[in-house]
């Protein structure tokens, strides 16, 4: 197929790699990178499993991109500055162990992980830079801003739901988007989601608690990702949604993150950073 047009003298374009190449998040990175005139794709990862193995990345946009997919994190890592990965935890963890070697940097839309991978995730973020969000949507991360200035204003006399809505094949709950909602509201009110968070309701639970954050989670269909932050009070209700129809939203946040990363040499950056949200 040719080198990697990355590899072209003179070319300054930021080198970027996808994890999970041939899946619907990865085939919406390629797309926006193929669109975007300051990036380029130089590398494409899947699982050895995958019927893509050895398949051009952009043949499904009709443009050859001269970057063949491949399992093997050294070949698809050697052009890279930067991997995006939306993949699941422990592939996301294998391969940040491989571009730590390689020095290259790692945007995370991965969600899922437990307290200890994301402990070890932070111990990689000492050697390279590294963006883990929940949701690369930036209409998503100014709504948790709202939210933060949201619970403050609402913190009495109004309960709080969390209500979340995805596609049939996704395979958290609730979505790593949803838990961060949560915990946004659960700081801003002084709490600890942990101890205060109801993932579900069934038979006779009696009267609501107060102090809790109770979270509802819808799976079907072809959903992109909606989310809804219910603050219901007495004679009111106030509702803070975010809804995603396309995955694009998330291609575009996470090249901004890849953008954001090509100054950085090291540390655990969100999103609130990428776009300098306060």
């Amino acid at each position: 197929m040719g080198a990697p047009r990355a590899a072209a003298d003179g070319d300054h374009r930021l080198r970027v790699a996808v994890a999970g190449a041939s899946g619907r998040m990865g085939h919406m990175l390629i797309e926006a990178v193929a669109a975007a005139d300051d990036i380029v794709l130089a590398g494409a990862l899947d699982v050895a499993a995958s019927p893509a193995i050895g398949h051009d990345a952009g043949a499904f946009l009709g443009q050859p991109s001269g970057v063949a997919i491949t399992a093997d994190l050294q070949q698809g890592l050697a052009d890279a500055q930067v991997l995006i990965d939306f993949t699941r935890p422990e592939g996301t963890l294998a391969h940040l162990a491989a571009c730590r070697q390689r020095g290259v940097n790692v945007v995370i839309g991965t969600t899922g992980f437990s307290d200890a991978q994301k402990a070890e995730i932070a111990e990689h973020a000492r050697h390279i830079a590294v963006v883990m969000a929940p949701n690369m949507s930036v209409g998503v991360n100014v709504v948790l801003k709202l939210l933060d200035m949201a619970a403050r204003a609402l913190n009495q006399g109004y309960d709080i739901e969390v209500i979340e809505a995805h596609h049939r094949h996704k395979v958290d709950a609730p979505s790593g988007t949803a838990l961060a909602m949560g915990e946004v509201v659960a700081a801003a009110l002084g709490r600890d989601l942990k101890s205060c968070a109801v993932y579900g309701r069934e038979g006779v639970t009696g009267e609501r608690d107060p102090s809790t954050i109770g979270f509802a989670t819808v799976r079907g269909g072809d959903i992109v990702g909606d989310h809804t932050v219910l603050f219901a009070g007495t004679g009111e209700r106030i509702e803070i949604t975010h809804k995603a129809s396309s995955r694009a939203t998330f291609a575009q946040g996470s090249l901004r993150a890849a953008r954001f990363l090509s100054t950085q040499s090291h540390g655990l950056f969100s999103m609130n950073d990428v776009l300098g949200i306060d």
